[in-house]
C-alpha cells in the first residue's frame, strides 16, 4: 500500500511537472530531463511511469479535459440559462488558465504544431461551446439575426486567444478580463440583452 501510495504520488509530480514545462516551452522544447528534474524524481522512475514525453503529454492533455469538463459541469448545474452557464465557464477557464499549469498545457498542448495526436481539450471545447450556443438558440436565448456557428466561432476563439496572450501577459487571465469581452458579446448575441447582462458584473466577473 505504501509502494502503491508513493508511486501516485510520483505520477501526479511528473504530470504537474510536465505541465508546468509544456506551459511555458511548448511541447517541442520540453526535454524529460528538465520534467523529472523539476519533478524531484529520477529519469529511471520517469520511464518507469511515462514510456514517452508523447504519452506524458497525453496524460497532461486527459488530466486537462478532465478539469475543464468538471468546470463545465459545475457552471451549468449552477446557472440559471444557457448563455449564463457560457459565460461562468468561459471566466472560470480563464482563471483555472491562470491558476493551474494543467489546464494551461492542455490548451498550448491541443494547439501545438509540433503534436501529432489531435487537438485533445481544444477540440472538447469547440464541441462543447458549439453545443451550448446551439442549446441557446433552441431555448430562444440567441437573437433571431444571431449565427449559432458563427457565434460558437467567436467564442471559442476568443477564449483560446485569451490563453495564447496571457502566456506574455498573465493579466488576460482573469475574470475581468472575461467580462470585458461578455459585456461587448452579449447585447449583439442575446435575445434579451438586459437580462443576460445581468450575469455580467461590471469589471468584476460574474455572479
Amino acid at each position: 500500500m505504501v509502494k502503491q501510495v508513493r508511486a501516485a504520488r510520483t505520477r501526479q509530480a511528473l504530470v504537474r511537472a510536465a505541465a508546468e514545462v509544456f506551459a511555458a516551452d511548448g511541447y517541442a522544447m520540453a526535454s524529460l530531463p528538465s520534467i523529472s528534474r523539476r519533478a524531484g524524481v529520477s529519469a529511471g522512475a520517469l520511464h518507469f511511469h511515462f514510456a514517452s514525453k508523447d504519452f506524458l503529454a497525453r496524460e497532461v492533455e486527459d488530466a486537462a479535459a478532465d478539469l475543464v469538463q468538471k468546470m463545465a459541469g459545475e457552471a451549468r448545474s449552477s446557472s440559471g440559462t444557457v448563455l449564463e452557464s457560457l459565460v461562468g465557464t468561459t471566466c472560470r477557464l480563464l482563471v483555472a488558465m491562470a491558476a493551474d499549469p494543467v489546464v494551461r498545457a492542455g490548451f498550448r498542448l491541443g494547439s501545438d504544431p509540433s503534436r501529432k495526436n489531435g487537438p485533445g481539450v481544444l477540440a472538447w471545447w469547440r464541441t462543447w461551446v458549439h453545443e451550448r450556443v446551439a442549446e441557446a438558440r433552441e431555448a430562444g436565448e440567441l437573437a433571431d439575426d444571431v449565427s449559432p456557428e458563427g457565434a460558437a466561432a467567436a467564442i471559442a476563439a476568443a477564449t483560446v486567444g485569451f490563453e495564447v496572450l496571457g502566456g506574455a501577459d498573465r493579466d488576460w487571465l482573469c475574470e475581468e478580463r472575461a467580462a470585458q469581452f461578455w459585456a461587448f458579446v452579449l447585447p449583439r448575441l442575446a435575445a434579451f440583452p438586459q437580462q443576460a447582462m445581468a450575469t455580467v458584473t461590471g469589471a468584476g466577473g460574474v455572479r
